[in-house]
């Protein structure tokens, strides 16, 4: 499964970034005599209710899926790897403090939350990424926090504070990095979350707005048109199953790789 969820990520990534400079379609052109066209030779997924490519803007969305997933994973990842090893570290109120927040957080649907803010900033991609980055951090924060309250007992780590090495020095060369293995696995998982949320965002008219391409933006108007013209949600909703399904695929895969018992036991997947 690691093996075909990492082709999945590489193919999309691949076609994201290639795929619409190497057709000889724009994303906004438009052939208005031919709106709603099937699938043919000169266009593999059929044309939209303006006349416009399915496959050029499919792959277009994909630039937009990948740029939100990367940005909210990478921003994500920063702040709740700081917090959490902050909390983890010194205990006490600022573990406190940290984790209430958390749990705070928690308390709410994510997407709901997601969708609370953006409604209330307004729709744009910035907006989203904003919204997708205050709901995804609290998965690092918790996820580090153990890892670092279990690597802080450990001996060497001890050890270095007894040689008088700083605290940011054992944070970054003796603590978090025992965190790295989780972190990356939680990250695969964590872009998949993201893309489903801005493609969710977009469907309800919150995210991304016309005529840039998304995905959501796509199933939300290919719905009027779903018995005449099913093409219009059919090529964009298999894009976001198989994009998240590689990812998924792929977190597993990692999470197998580097777990150490798995490792010791001499487990290939």
């Amino acid at each position: 499964m690691y093996r075909v969820g990492l082709f999945l990520v590489v193919v999309a990534f691949a076609a994201a970034v290639i795929g619409p400079a190497v057709l000889p379609f724009d994303v906004s052109s438009q052939a208005l005599a031919l709106r709603l066209a099937p699938p043919s030779a000169s266009h593999l997924f059929g044309l939209d209710e303006l006349g416009r490519d399915i496959l050029v803007r499919v792959l277009a969305g994909a630039r937009i899926s990948f740029l939100v997933g990367l940005t909210v994973v990478s921003v994500s990842a920063v702040i709740g790897t700081l917090l959490g090893s902050v909390a983890g570290y010194f205990g006490g109120w600022v573990d406190d403090v940290i984790s209430r927040v958390i749990d705070v957080l928690l308390a709410f649907p994510g997407l709901l939350l997601a969708i609370a803010l953006v409604a209330v900033l307004g729709p744009s991609l910035l907006n989203v990424l904003f919204a997708l980055t205050v709901i995804g951090w609290v998965s690092y924060a918790r996820l580090v926090r153990g890892q670092v309250l279990r690597a802080r007992e450990f001996e060497y780590v001890q050890a270095a504070r007894a040689l008088g090495a700083g605290t940011p020095r054992v944070l970054w060369r003796h603590v978090i990095p025992t965190a790295v293995p989780a972190i990356v696995v939680q990250a695969t998982l964590g872009m998949a979350g993201a893309i489903i949320g801005e493609a969710s965002l977009s469907f309800l008219g919150l995210g991304v707005q016309p005529p840039t391409p998304s995905w959501g933006t796509m199933l939300s108007g290919g719905r009027a048109h779903i018995l005449d013209a099913p093409h219009l949600t059919i090529f964009p909703g298999i894009a976001i199953a198989l994009l998240v399904l590689g990812l998924n695929f792929l977190g597993d895969g990692l999470r197998d790789r580097l777990d150490p018992k798995t490792q010791k036991a001499g487990v290939r997947v």
